[in-house]
């Protein structure tokens, strides 16, 4: 797999430019716009959609009084949550899902059944109503925020750090990504570039869902909002 300044390189012999050696040694002008450009692309790339690299599964436990968990603080590199993929860890792995504002305000203004669960998506996280236990495992699937990892350790991480970095995308993507914002960077002209980009971008997130895998079973959108649990599961 080739790192991020590998890809640079190649996109610099494409389009006659100087070869970035460093793109972190901000003094060389060349690097540092090859930096951003690949910054800005690998971010764009992660906002795209769900891509399968990025799906992972989080998971917390529950604390009887707490309503309120942070995505940010169950996983660290949160950055979406994957709607429908919410549930209770137990013998019956049964399904939570959000409901809409009308529907929060009844149910918390209305006493609730013993061993009902319900929850709204609410600044990040997630705000409970019904009555909380301790140690109730949630686990849900989430996009994270990643854009490459580590060449050594293989850690994914959310920017660039290292010019040995690998980006978590496709390259060939990657690096039409990086050729057309480098030409328009530059004031030259770049529509058959960026043409070719979206062709091969929406062909490869084509693919992603083609093999999409993540399913709990058939799950009403509208009616997903109850979770029956039984104290001691």
């Amino acid at each position: 797999m080739s790192s991020i300044l590998e890809i640079c390189q190649e996109v610099a012999d494409m389009t006659a430019a100087q070869r970035p050696d460093d793109l972190f040694e901000r003094n060389v002008l060349s690097n540092a716009i090859f930096l951003a450009v690949a910054k800005n692309e690998l971010d764009s790339l992660m906002r795209y959609g769900n891509w399968q690299v990025l799906i992972k599964e989080g998971s917390f436990r529950t604390y009887e009084g707490k309503k309120f968990y942070a995505f940010d603080e169950i996983v660290p590199d949160f950055y979406a949550l994957i709607h429908n993929t919410i549930y209770i860890k137990n013998d019956k792995e049964q399904v939570l899902g959000a409901f809409n504002a009308e529907e929060w305000m009844k149910e918390k203004n209305v006493s609730t059944t013993f061993g009902r669960l319900k929850f709204k998506i609410e600044n990040n996280g997630f705000r409970f109503i019904g009555n909380m236990e301790d140690g109730m495992k949630i686990v849900f699937m989430y996009r994270s925020n990643a854009v490459c990892k580590d060449a050594k350790t293989q850690e994914m991480k959310s920017e660039l750090t290292k010019n040995t970095d690998i980006p978590v995308f496709d390259k060939y993507v990657v690096k039409l990504g990086l050729t057309w914002r480098w030409l328009k960077r530059n004031g030259m002209d770049y529509e058959e570039e960026y043409n070719e980009y979206q062709r091969e971008l929406k062909k490869k997130y084509g693919l992603e869902l083609d093999v999409k895998d993540i399913s709990f079973g058939a799950i009403n959108e509208n009616s997903g909002l109850v979770i029956e649990h039984k104290k001691g599961c």
